[in-house]
């Protein structure tokens, strides 16, 4: 199995690829009340799209040759990997096509469109999008970058791990969302084989927490999209991890916690009070494991909350915001 999976020179050289993409972004100091120890967040939503996805698209994007650019790149995304997609095949002059599910937040749908790329609409089902990109490449010979089970994106999602390794040695415990597992997977390499001592923990919602379960059961499991779907946390919708993504989180992920719909809109008006960010309601799982379920968390001094888009429709950032903590 450990051929299988992300070493730090592959991280080390996607680190370097996507520099000139990707930003490294900072880790912000935020004071939760009643969170014992010090927290930091990963402003991903500082990202040129708003979301770590750039990272992995990047990644995938550039290592393409001159015919692939040519033939032109397709994925499947609700959001944010579209966006991410969007804007590296830009830089390197080559067409982009997303397949998006219809339920995607208009926010980013017209991102994604004013990036250049071509926006084909599926159903909410995670694997209406995968199906129709399938048809997508037989007819049009595509390359496809895939939003998570893959290891050159895992590989560009594990430099968000490198940056925080770097940037705080001593990191007791590392928080990220997950849901396909691009991020939790490559966040959790980098952090695990720089910083072993460190704790490494999964957030997803329970309303989508296919990968708590697969976790505890220890296979993939798929929960049906009428379920994940009812989460407010649109980037956090997908039925089930990705199984090189699984392979990762079995190897490097100390556990994988849920949290509440509520508990999410909470974190979100905390992350906006405290460090002054603006995240979307996938970005704030994270902390919400801070803030609400500090009891299921190992013990911990210094601890990082990876804050993975900003990318919130103004409406739903308003009503979270006027929203009472009860």
């Amino acid at each position: 199995m450990a051929d299988a999976l992300v070493t730090l020179n592959a991280v080390r050289d996607a680190a370097a690829r996507i520099a000139g993409i990707a930003v490294r972004t900072p880790l912000v100091h935020a004071r939760f009340p009643g969170v014992a120890g010090n927290i930091w967040l990963k402003a991903e939503s500082l990202q040129p799209i708003g979301a770590f996805k750039i990272r992995g698209a990047a990644n995938k994007i550039l290592q393409l040759t001159p015919d692939e650019r040519r033939r032109g790149v397709i994925t499947y995304s609700s959001g944010n990997h579209a966006q991410g997609v969007a804007y590296a095949a830009r830089a390197v002059g080559a067409k982009a096509v997303i397949v998006m599910p219809s339920n995607a937040p208009a926010i980013k749908r017209a991102a994604t469109l004013a990036l250049g790329a071509e926006v084909v609409d599926v159903g909410p089902a995670s694997s209406e999008r995968l199906a129709k990109a399938e048809e997508l490449v037989r007819a049009h010979g595509y390359v496809v970058v895939p939003p998570y089970d893959d290891m050159d994106i895992i590989a560009g999602q594990a430099t968000c791990g490198l940056e925080i390794a770097e940037a705080l040695p001593d990191v007791d415990l590392v928080l990220a969302p997950v849901s396909g597992g691009g991020l939790l997977s490559g966040v959790a390499a980098a952090v695990k084989q720089l910083c072993p001592r460190a704790k490494v923990v999964g957030v997803e919602p329970e309303l989508a927490g296919d990968t708590a379960e697969s976790f505890r059961k220890g296979s993939v499991v798929e929960w049906p999209a009428e379920l994940t779907t009812r989460t407010i946390a649109d980037g956090l919708r997908t039925q089930s991890v990705g199984k090189r993504n699984f392979a990762h989180i079995q190897a490097f992920v100390d556990d994988v916690v849920t949290v509440t719909e509520a508990e999410i809109r909470s974190a979100m008006r905390a992350i906006v009070s405290t460090a002054r960010l603006v995240p979307e309601p996938s970005g704030a799982v994270a902390a919400a494991a801070l803030l609400f379920h500090a009891g299921q968390l190992p013990a911990f001094q210094k601890a990082v909350a990876v804050v993975s888009g900003g990318n919130v429709a103004p409406e739903l950032l308003a009503c979270v915001l006027t929203e009472v903590d009860s």
